[in-house]
């Protein structure tokens, strides 16, 4: 039941797959208990369901209760524990909790870094959400210098032509420019404060 409810997932068909996660997390409570791997890994998925359906106070509880449980359970630096780490940190950025998504973001990297290496496709695309998070809380110096960097090891990994390196050097493209525009408009105001001060 838990792969069918992935493949009505990747198929976009997310109610259904909602219905599917809801039912397979009450039976593996049931039979395997709440601290069991496999429930907290389909806790993970319906709360990944809930964040693709908008749900997202819903989505963000579970995610923090997977996450507290895998870190009990597996460690702190497990792969599920990190994966859901990323997961939790993207829903606070779409909560507009910006701060705390910026500092979860970052100890995923750390460990992704650390564990798989900075071409791992996972550790590339963490340096993406964190340079959005960036973006987003306006630290763009900050966003442009990683956005540099994702785009480069996109570009070694995945090619020029692939659509993750292509959606890399729009982010960097939109980020160089709204830097470009602060900095315009910074000068200006420099200039016009010298006039009125003058």
């Amino acid at each position: 039941m838990g792969n069918l409810a992935s493949t009505l997932w990747r198929r976009g068909q997310l109610e259904e797959a909602e219905k599917l996660d809801r039912e397979v997390l009450e039976l593996q409570i049931e039979i395997l208990g709440q601290k069991h791997h496999d429930t907290v890994r389909t806790m993970g998925n319906l709360a990944s369901t809930l964040y693709c359906r908008g749900q997202l106070e819903e989505a963000e509880k579970l995610h923090r209760e997977a996450l507290e449980l895998q870190i009990e359970i597996l460690g702190q630096k497990h792969p599920d524990t990190v994966s859901t780490m990323g997961n939790l940190a993207l829903t606070l950025r779409k909560c507009g909790q910006l701060e705390a998504a910026e500092k979860l973001l970052r100890e995923v990297l750390a460990f992704r870094s650390t564990f798989l290496g900075a071409r791992h496709p996972s550790t590339i695309r963490t340096m993406g959400n964190l340079s959005l998070t960036l973006f987003r809380r306006g630290q763009l110096e900050e966003a442009e210098q990683m956005e540099q960097e994702v785009l480069a090891l996109r570009t070694k990994v995945l090619g020029a032509h692939h659509p993750h390196t292509i959606l890399a050097k729009n982010n960097l493209a939109i980020t160089t420019k709204q830097l470009a525009s602060r900095r315009t408009s910074t000068k200006r105001r420099m200039k016009i404060l010298a006039i009125i001060t003058g």
